[in-house]
């Protein structure tokens, strides 16, 4: 039994502290259902039911697209005036999309199962947009401001680190269904049904979350609300920061799992086990993030982590000379490092430097304005992408070096591009552009970057004394660069979990 879904005036310490709590285990059931029904497993169930690279791109830009019923679920939050309601009804009608997906093996053929697929993606993101909207405004007001930062980051944290051994196990699982014919795209039926029951999980959790009225006074002119966020010069320099981001690796990110499985002819295994060793760097940082972000700003992290991301991308383009090479494997571990120590930073500061800027009372507009920017841009790039890829195709841009002497000729190629490498090295220049917007955001408690990036030395070396006592690795955490920085003047202390902090509320 639900219990009452009606928003109170005022939380106590202990509602909110029940309310922090939930928010958390919500996290670790939604996590389930992420891992077992997207990324890597998605595109390759896909793949299993004979989609091409546009239907691909497609499926990629369906939920950010789907994003735009944030304007009317806007509508519908300062009508209704009850999130914990709408984000459980619309959470359960959408998650349930999921028993229809894990059911095409079974009711239909390869060919029409693809187009199935297409459109429960389309009806589950559309449910979800409405959701996604209402939680955050939910959010907003339940999680003190001052706290955001850490909270989501151990949020975060706790998510991913239940997410490494469930791609591992889901991975195995799928591999032991292999020797049966047809038994691959069985399996992932099977995972997406899991998938559906931790989603449902979740929704019990949210519905034992307490929230509390919406303070936001009633406009006559809708449209006028919907304004605000575009007359606000720091958020529209925000905004036009999150667009040009989302754009850049978007257009590139929906294709890393094809290129793995298909340019490179890599097992479903080594792509899941890529993707868990990059969820482990992550797991270590978001806690490193989240202080960081904390002492200085959202925007301090980006400047730092961003950089790292776009290298990371741009990393793809020399996994193949044209074809795999011998440093094929390594700079794959390489890139999936450097991918999830700037993950962890991009994601927890890009997700919530719009809650951090959102003036008090006018959050569900500019949340909604934040996302619909977040998710059109991130819309648009993954099908461009689709639509053009067979174009370059057949495209190729290649640096040559050859090397004569009596002996022999050496021919070296430093540089090849084709196919999906344009869109790598497109995604880095716009990815490059966006980081020169970020500067135009202003955020308080922002500082130099100098000072930031001591702060991160500080927060690494404390988390790899936690790992590991050999002094060695607390060297590597230790580059001469440090001695350059300037320490903060004041040492930032230790906190415990966000939620079991009373002075917060």
């Amino acid at each position: 039994m639900f219990p009452d879904l009606k928003p109170k005036p005022s939380l106590s310490k202990s509602e909110k502290k029940q309310g922090l709590s939930m928010v958390i285990w919500d996290g670790l059931a939604t996590q389930a259902m992420v891992t077992l029904t997207g990324g890597v497993f998605l595109v390759a169930f896909a793949l299993e039911l004979g989609a091409s690279n546009t239907v691909i791109g497609l499926l990629a830009a369906i939920p950010p697209l789907a994003e735009l019923l944030q304007v009317p679920a806007v509508y519908i939050i300062r009508k209704v005036r009850n999130r914990r309601l709408i984000t459980v009804t619309a959470s359960t009608a959408a998650r349930l999309v999921w028993l229809l997906i894990a059911a095409i093996p079974f009711l239909f053929g390869t060919g029409s199962g693809v187009w199935v697929l297409v459109g429960a993606m389309l009806l589950y993101s559309t449910i979800s947009s409405i959701s996604h909207c209402s939680w955050n405004s939910w959010m907003h007001d339940l999680i003190p401001q001052q706290k955001i930062g850490a909270f989501f980051s151990r949020r975060m944290g706790i998510s991913t680190a239940l997410a490494v051994p469930l791609s591992i196990v889901a991975a195995l699982f799928v591999d032991a269904w292999k020797v049966e014919p047809g038994g691959e795209v069985t399996a992932y039926a099977l995972l997406f049904f899991g998938g559906c029951i931790a989603g449902l999980i979740g929704v019990i959790f949210l519905a034992r979350t307490p929230e509390p009225e919406l303070g936001e006074d009633q406009k006559p002119d809708f449209s006028e609300v919907l304004k605000e966020p575009f007359a606000d010069r720091n958020f529209k320099n925000l905004l036009i920061f999150l667009g040009s981001w989302n754009f850049a690796i978007n257009l590139a990110a929906p294709f890393f799992t094809v290129y793995m499985l298909q340019r490179i002819g890599l097992d479903i295994s080594w792509v899941i086990a890529l993707a868990v060793m990059s969820q482990i760097v992550s797991i270590i940082f978001f806690r490193v993030w989240g202080e960081v972000a904390d002492v200085f700003s959202h925007k301090s992290v980006l400047q730092i982590s961003g950089p790292i991301f776009i290298l990371a991308i741009i990393g793809w383009t020399f996994t193949t000379l044209p074809d795999p090479y011998i440093l094929t494997v390594p700079i794959l571990i390489a890139i999936h490092i450097l991918t999830g120590l700037s993950t962890a930073g991009v994601t927890l500061s890009t997700n919530y430097i719009g809650l951090k800027l959102a003036p008090k009372g006018k959050a569900t507009a500019y949340l909604m304005a934040s996302s619909i920017t977040t998710y059109l841009a991130a819309g648009i790039a993954p099908a461009l992408g689709g639509i053009f890829v067979d174009f370059f195709a057949s495209r190729e841009v290649a640096l040559t070096i050859t090397f004569s002497d009596p002996s022999g000729v050496l021919i070296l190629r430093p540089l090849d591009f084709q196919h999906w490498d344009f869109f790598f090295f497109f995604a880095f220049l716009i990815g490059l552009y966006s980081l020169h917007r970020l500067s135009f955001v202003r955020e308080e408690g922002e500082e130099k970057k100098r000072i930031v990036v001591h702060e991160l030395l500080t927060e690494v070396r404390r988390e790899m004394r936690n790992l590991s006592t050999a002094g060695g690795l607390r060297i590597m955490a230790s580059p001469p660069v440090s001695e350059y920085l300037k320490p903060p003047k004041k040492e930032k202390r230790r906190r415990r979990p966000v939620w079991e902090e009373e002075e917060t509320y």
